[in-house]
């Protein structure tokens, strides 16, 4: 189980990474990163849980975040139609994006980043995913609003980039063309 003590924090080398593409058959090691990656976000949004083990809540975690530098993340999103969205992306990718971008008018958090970071992070508002399941079978999406988000977030680990680098440095909050802010509930 991944506790946040396996949770590397930001300045550590393998965030900045660009992590290899995972092969396949997965091996036994990658099989478990891939299942312990879903069990935090998934355990991380349960109270009980989450305080048990002291998880900060995360809908999100890549593989670089405990550092193995894999093209491999989780993400966990209970929505309001009753179907969450839960699955592991193993070498993801973006095949195609909306010209209109989004942000969180609240601003971005990462379980490496122990700080608020104040500002706008532009994301692309609807995107068509592709990426490999546990199994080896490819599978295709098309995200908005806050799964495009938090995918877009969780690649940007796989290349070595964190979330505020695409804040402006010195207007934080300045106004992003072609963009619509995306509310959280």
């Amino acid at each position: 189980m991944i506790l946040m003590n396996d949770i590397i924090r930001e300045g550590h080398p393998t965030l900045r990474e660009r992590s290899a593409e995972v092969t396949f058959p997965l091996s036994e090691q990658d099989k478990q990163l891939a299942s312990e990656l879903l069990e935090y976000v998934i355990h991380s949004q349960d109270d009980a849980i989450a305080e048990k083990y002291g998880l900060r809540a995360g809908i999100g975690l890549a593989a670089p975040q405990v550092n193995q530098p894999k093209r491999m993340f989780a993400l966990h999103i209970e929505q309001e139609n009753d179907k969450d969205l839960s699955f592991v992306a193993i070498n993801p990718r973006i095949v195609s994006h909306s010209v209109e971008q989004t942000y969180l008018s609240t601003g971005e958090g990462c379980l490496s980043v122990d700080r608020e970071v104040e500002g706008f992070v532009p994301r692309y508002a609807r995107i068509t995913i592709k990426a490999f399941d546990a199994e080896g079978n490819e599978f295709k999406k098309r995200l908005k609003g806050l799964p495009a988000i938090a995918f877009q977030h969780e690649l940007d680990h796989l290349n070595g980039i964190m979330f505020y680098d695409h804040i402006d440095a010195k207007e934080p909050y300045k106004d992003i063309p072609g963009a619509s802010p995306f509310e959280r509930e």
